[in-house]
């Protein structure tokens, strides 16, 4: 049986968003498995994921242009599986922190090559129902890769959680090899990572990205911890926050269709505006664990519109290079995730909570400020 190219798509997104977004709702109990190390110390890990992603997107990415985007994904998610294998078997932590930065290094290559095949595959007009149906993966990471890995790391322990995801990457790249290939259109000039910051527009397309991720990674990496170890939630409880989120994640995708009808540029200041209103909201209830969790709904369901506008407007700007210039834009993620995770975990260690999430609101405030800028230009 042959699984539709979207739904590979789909599950190859849901496969790393799980790697990336697992961290935070285990972190304590990864923590005491190292001898009490605290959910900083094991964050680590996912600063050091993010910055093997980074690497990868930004000098090994733009080859996938060159060897087609299919084969390109398929060596990322073997190296991304080989890397949840060493965290699964881990016999320390810093062997967590360099097999992570080895999944990174997978990451960084499959990400902007599932973006640039859903881009690809997409009718003329349908561009940003297609990749809102591949960012469904982002849901399925979160109900099903983070939420569950808070259930299985209580049930059966920590390192169940990234064995499971192995054995699930696995089945995605047997899928895969029984699958007709796609996306076999390839550049024809060079890869040079470089060459793609000369494509019109990358610029304030990149710093939109780099201040969104940084606020979403930056906040999401101490939600669970802070529900934990501030307002004395266990952790099989921690893990709703990802299952709230995602469920508004994916019921988001119901809008995407009406980017397509209205244009980006008219939808865009309306859901950045909302996102600078929602971490607001987040800070006004950081003392209030059931309101925190249930903000998260919304916070799931404005940034996937986000995310679609920040992804489709990318993969626009050259269909040439979009292995080269979504690879920046998860060199850019991962940057961010690499910076924010320490700087919202030092903000949060001093200041609280509440704080940290001022702070994602005011990340997000040079994308709201750019989206007016080119809905008055258009116009």
């Amino acid at each position: 049986m042959k699984v539709p190219p979207l739904a590979l798509l789909m599950a190859a997104v849901t496969i790393v968003g799980s790697n990336s977004l697992a961290l935070s709702p285990i972190a304590l109990e990864i923590g005491r498995g190292f001898g009490g190390a605290g959910a900083q110390e094991v964050l680590v890990a996912a600063s050091l994921f993010g910055a093997g992603t980074a690497a990868s997107a930004v000098g090994i990415a733009p080859f996938a242009d060159r060897i087609g985007l299919s084969r390109a994904l398929v060596a990322a998610l073997c190296v991304l599986v080989l890397g949840m294998i060493g965290t699964a078997v881990a016999p320390a932590l810093w062997v967590v922190w360099v097999a992570q930065a080895v999944a990174g290094i997978g990451s960084g290559v499959a990400l902007p090559a599932t973006y640039g095949l859903a881009a690809e595959i997409a009718p003329k007009g349908r561009e940003s129902t297609f990749m809102g149906r591949v960012l469904m993966g982002w849901t399925l990471s979160l109900v099903f890769g983070a939420s569950a890995a808070a259930l299985i790391a209580e049930v059966a322990g920590w390192r169940a959680v990234h064995g499971v995801l192995a054995g699930l990457g696995c089945l995605v790249l047997l899928a895969m090899a029984a699958a007709p290939r796609m996306g076999e259109q390839r550049a024809a000039q060079g890869v040079a990572p470089w060459m793609a910051l000369r494509v019109p527009g990358i610029g304030a397309a990149l710093a939109v990205a780099g201040g969104y991720m940084a606020a979403f990674y930056g906040l999401y990496a101490y939600v669970a911890p802070h529900l934990q170890a501030g307002l004395g939630w266990p952790v099989w409880m921690a893990g709703s926050v990802p299952l709230v989120y995602g469920i508004g994640f994916g019921l988001a995708s119901i809008g995407d269709p009406w980017i397509d009808r209205f244009g980006p540029r008219r939808v865009a200041p309306f859901v950045f505006g909302l996102l600078v209103v929602q971490y607001l909201a987040l800070a006004s209830v950081a003392g209030q664990a059931w309101a925190l969790v249930g903000l998260c709904l919304s916070w799931g369901m404005i940034n996937h519109m986000g995310l679609n506008l920040i992804v489709g407007r990318l993969a626009g700007l050259d269909p040439a290079r979009r292995g080269a210039v979504l690879g920046l834009n998860s060199g850019v993620t991962y940057l961010a995730m690499f910076f924010a995770t320490p700087l919202f975990g030092w903000v949060e260690a001093g200041w609280g909570f509440a704080l940290c999430a001022v702070l994602a609101a005011s990340f997000v405030l040079p994308a709201l400020g750019d989206a007016l800028i080119r809905r008055r230009a258009g116009a």
